[in-house]
Parts: C-alpha cells; sequence; structure tokens
C-alpha cells in the first residue's frame, strides 16, 4: 500500500513539473517554432515570473521585498505582464539581430538579470531567495493539494495548446512562418516582419515568465539556483527538439518526456558507487545528450514534426519549419 501511494506521488509530482515545462516548452515554440527567432536566455523570463510572482504574493517579511499578499492569479498575471515588458525592451534592441547574434544577446541579458537577481538583497534576499511562497489549494492537505495543483496546471496547458493550435492556423500564424521561412520575402509583399517578430517574442516570454511563476509556487521557494542556465534553457531546447519544433503537441510531449527521463536518470545515479555520485550530474547531462542524438538521428524533425497546412518539406532540408 505504502509503495503505491509512493508511487502514485512520484506520478503526480513528475507530471506537475512536465506540465510547467510544457507551459515554458510552448513559448519556446512560439518564438523559434513559428518564427525562427533564436532565444538563449529562457531563464532570464523564466526568473522574472517566479520572483514577481513571488513577490507579488508572499506576505510581509525584513529580508525582501514584497507583503502584497494577492492571489496567485493576481500573481500569475503579474509575472506574465513583467515578463512581456522584459521581452519587449529585450525584442526593441535586439530583434533586429541576426539569429546567432539575438542568441548572444539573450544569454547576456539573462546573465544581467540573474546577477541582479543575486545580489540586490533588498528585493529578493539575494542567494537566500524568497520563502513562504504560497502554493495553491494548500489549505485541501496531502494528496489533495498536489492533485488539484496538476489539475489546475493541465487546465493552463490544454488552453494554451488550444489558443495557440488557433493562432497557428490563422492568418497571424501563416505570417509567421513565412518570415521564418523567409523574411525579405514576407517582407516584400507588405507584412511588418519586425513588429511580427517582436509579438511571438513577447508572447514567447511572458509563457516563460508564467512557467516560471508556476514552478515558485509549486515549490514554494524561489532562489538563485532555480534560475540557472542548465534547467531552464538547455533542457527546455532539448524538451521542444525531441518533441518537435513548430509542433504545439509535439512542444507538450517532449517536455513530459524529458523530464521522465531526467528523473529516471537521477534514479540510476543514485545507485552508483560512492566514487562516481559527485559526477553524476555530469553523467546525467551526457545521458539526456545522448537522447538527443539517438532521437535526432531516428527523427530528425523530433517525434511530432511540424505540419503546417498547405506546406511541403523540402527534401533534405534542416529548416525547423516545414
Amino acid at each position: 500500500m505504502d509503495a503505491w501511494v509512493g508511487g502514485m506521488n512520484y506520478a503526480v509530482s513528475l507530471l506537475t513539473v512536465g506540465g510547467i515545462y510544457a507551459v515554458v516548452a510552448l513559448g519556446l515554440n512560439v518564438q523559434w517554432g513559428f518564427t525562427g527567432l533564436f532565444n538563449a536566455g529562457i531563464a532570464g523570463f523564466y526568473a522574472i515570473g517566479a520572483y514577481v510572482s513571488a513577490i507579488l504574493t508572499t506576505p510581509d517579511s525584513a529580508s525582501h521585498l514584497g507583503g502584497f499578499g494577492l492571489p496567485f492569479p493576481l500573481g500569475w498575471l503579474g509575472a506574465m505582464l513583467a515578463a512581456g515588458i522584459l521581452a519587449w525592451g529585450v525584442g526593441v534592441v535586439c530583434i533586429r539581430l541576426r539569429s546567432d547574434y539575438l542568441a548572444i544577446a539573450t544569454i547576456g541579458i539573462a546573465e544581467i538579470l540573474r546577477l541582479v537577481l543575486k545580489n540586490e538583497l533588498w528585493l529578493t534576499n539575494g542567494p537566500r531567495g524568497i520563502q513562504r511562497i504560497p502554493r495553491p489549494f494548500e489549505s485541501l492537505g496531502p494528496p489533495y493539494a498536489d492533485l488539484a495543483y496538476l489539475a489546475l496546471i493541465v487546465v493552463v496547458v490544454v488552453a494554451l495548446f488550444l489558443a495557440l493550435q488557433r493562432a497557428s492556423h490563422s492568418p497571424w500564424g501563416r505570417t509567421m512562418r513565412a518570415i521564418r521561412e523567409n523574411d525579405v520575402a514576407a517582407e516584400a509583399v507588405g507584412k511588418n516582419v519586425i513588429r511580427f517578430r517582436l509579438e511571438a517574442f513577447v508572447v514567447g516570454g511572458m509563457l516563460m515568465g508564467l512557467g516560471g511563476a508556476m514552478q515558485a509556487h509549486l515549490t514554494k521557494f524561489i532562489g538563485v539556483e532555480a534560475t540557472e542556465p542548465m534547467m531552464t534553457t538547455f533542457l527546455v531546447w532539448v524538451m521542444l527538439i525531441v518533441g518537435g519544433s513548430g509542433n504545439n503537441l509535439g512542444a507538450i510531449v517532449g517536455p513530459l518526456l524529458i523530464w521522465a527521463l531526467w528523473s529516471a536518470t537521477e534514479l540510476v545515479t543514485g545507485r552508483l558507487p560512492a566514487d562516481w555520485i559527485t559526477r553524476a550530474a555530469y553523467i546525467r547531462i551526457f545521458l539526456i545528450g545522448l537522447l538527443l542524438q539517438v532521437v535526432l538521428q531516428k527523427f530528425a524533425h523530433g517525434l511530432f514534426p511540424e505540419r503546417a497546412p498547405g506546406a511541403v518539406r523540402l527534401r533534405g532540408s534542416n529548416a525547423p519549419g516545414p
């Protein structure tokens, strides 16, 4: 009986975190999968969403800015708004850059933001982080609180999936794909390429901020170690690539699969000899990288490749689009 309960709790935790990663991956899919914007600074948008929601919803504390005690829906909305404003500011400056330069710029901005969050003690309590973040449905007690929070995340993921599916099949989505494939041709027929790219960057950034807020309320704590690029940039990119860039379903399945495997590697490395325990983190990264290579060898465009209406994939093409 205890083993069954433990297994159920593990499955609920696995699906909850996988669902949160799916929200972040959907945001990246809007930026990269739809529009071809190479954002290598996911951690920055994730962090700003997590900290803003924590500040808005936590009780008064002498160690950091806060004391607003707002309900979590307002915290999540504030997180999305803050991440959207950050994305707009970054996009206005960097959106005209080539994809490789955009990647470098977003990495730099994310690192600057992470250092600010780490060192501004009055704002974020620095390395000690923000504690006592209220968790939705916490009063229900285990396991009902965990199930209720998982249900909420499922509702959010389904709502985002339906909205993005509708957007991807709309004229807006078709314009995004046209810009991704050939921005010069799209501009030649009268499309405002800069505006559309900025819209995609802001929408994607808002979803990344929402994912950060959801994670902060799940763990009831947010610190600088939770926004490390390994967990909030590299892993999200792997999830989207494995799932299928440009496909909203792939942006959901990929995070669930990769997070399950990431957690499974923790179980495997936990059984290694003591001499190898200190190397466990590197072994996990190696295993995830190996998995990525295997998947791409078998499925060059991910498990769920993009199927744009009326599009024809060119044989031998390495583009992320159709």
